[in-house]
């Protein structure tokens, strides 16, 4: 019997990869944070001689959550203005209220609540499109959470750069910083086609080919944007990023509500993924992302809360469901997005968005060992006729048990391991009395 450090014995195993399977009484077995063997639980009982055993007869095991599009210190902005249009949200209020308080303990401090938010829902993996990405990326590092952190460029002054040349100083600073590691990964994140200019869309090209990044951005999010696109450039915005050589498979363009035919074959043809936020586009009445179509096109896609400021979670589940659900009603078609291929969006295609597909997304020998247990003996998920349908429509992030992130215990019986949740949430009231004395617009 070979000796490891931990097998995982569960009532199903979902792998995503193959597609659409799910396996009865398997374990996964893990070592040195890699997951070494998937096999029948009886096999690995006479296969294996583990350090740690975890049984699970009453779980789904399946690969964590991946948020392909999140902006996690606004964790601290949840619920701050509602019910309000995009631009009005932005400039009226978001915008205003990180000038107040944008700085290296905000993103510290909303990153940690998120962290404890994401691995109570299952989520083991953020693309993170946010500012001061240095303390983001120290953060997760320092609480073992993996994440693709963005390297904001934006054209106006923040408390992070004030002019172009120092947003991409800085953007490669924080990239040298973190190459090679493990956990952390980095990506450019421009912040949307209205808000960053040619040249600087130029540069970002440029150097995403040298440095072989993935391009995170805000794309197609609302009419508006392409209505102000036409008038100003002449094109509308994926024509423009075109143009200026950005659509492509390093291209993770988010939201994507205002899509032509045409539109969908090009991201279909270039490798793009597209990262769909249902939750968050709905709030902001920005649109329906046409998810069916682009599934059905051969898109790459992905799914993401988007920020707390704007969803008002970041609940992976509740996620998947909308935006399965969502895509049905569309598409006007009950069998659009199906649960098997929305829950690979929740998964490997996040993975894929960020370039990460080598190493999570799936449970697939050698893969880094990222892995969920989601109760499935709760009333609630009873009777059990197909799990991956089950895990989607019927799922909720309280049903998450365990949670490993490179075979490292996160979550262990529903309760966090290593996070002070106590204090974490303290520091959160804090923030939200500060912010709440904010003068209003």
């Amino acid at each position: 019997m070979r000796e490891v450090d931990l097998v995982i014995e569960a009532g199903w195993v979902i792998p995503i990869e193959p597609h659409g399977v799910a396996l009865p009484d398997h374990a996964v077995v893990i070592h040195e944070g890699r997951i070494a063997d998937l096999l029948p639980t009886s096999l690995a009982l006479v296969s294996y001689l583990p350090r740690e055993r975890v049984q699970r007869p009453d779980c789904v095991l399946m690969p964590g959550f991946v948020n392909a599009h999140a902006h996690n210190p606004m964790t601290l902005m949840r619920g701050l203005a509602d019910d309000l249009p995009l631009m009005t949200w932005l400039q009226a209020h978001i915008w205003p209220a990180e000038a107040a308080v944008l700085g290296p303990e905000f993103v510290r401090d909303g990153t940690e609540l998120a962290i404890v938010e994401m691995l109570r829902g299952g989520t083991t993996c953020a693309n993170e499109n946010y500012f001061f990405p240095d303390v983001s990326a120290a953060t997760y590092h320092q609480h073992g959470f993996r994440s693709c952190v963005g390297l904001p460029i934006i054209d106006f002054p923040t408390p992070w750069a004030r002019s172009d040349d120092e947003y991409f100083e800085r953007a490669l600073t924080v990239h040298d910083d973190w190459r090679g590691n493990p956990l952390i990964t980095t990506a450019f994140a421009p912040h949307a086609p209205y808000t960053v200019k040619d040249a600087s869309f130029e540069r970002i090209a440029l150097l995403a080919r040298q440095l072989n990044l993935q391009v995170h951005c805000h794309v197609h999010e609302t009419a508006q944007e392409i209505a102000d696109s036409l008038s100003q450039y002449r094109q509308r915005p994926l024509a423009r990023l075109q143009r200026l050589d950005l659509v492509n498979e390093q291209l993770i363009a988010v939201h994507m509500t205002q899509l032509t035919p045409a539109e969908i074959a090009l991201c279909a043809d270039q490798g793009v993924s597209v990262v769909h936020c249902p939750e968050s586009n709905l709030k902001l009445a920005s649109g329906f992302c046409p998810a069916a179509a682009l599934h059905q096109a051969g898109v790459s896609m992905a799914l993401g809360t988007d920020g707390c400021a704007s969803n008002n979670d970041l609940d992976m589940l509740g996620e998947m469901r909308t935006a399965a659900l969502l895509a049905k009603g569309v598409a006007l078609d009950a069998a659009a997005l199906d649960a098997a291929s929305t829950l690979r969006m929740a998964t490997l295609g996040g993975a894929r968005a960020m370039a990460l597909d080598e190493q999570i997304g799936s449970v697939e020998v050698g893969k880094q060992a990222d892995l969920i247990t989601l109760r499935i003996d709760l009333p609630e998920m009873q009777p059990l006729y197909h799990p991956i349908s089950q895990v989607v429509y019927a799922g909720s992030r309280h049903y998450v048990r365990d949670v490993w992130i490179a075979g490292e215990r996160k979550l262990a019986d529903g309760a966090l391991v290593t996070m002070d949740i106590v204090d974490v949430t303290r520091k959160a009231r804090q923030w939200g009395q500060r912010l709440a004395g904010l003068p209003q617009r």
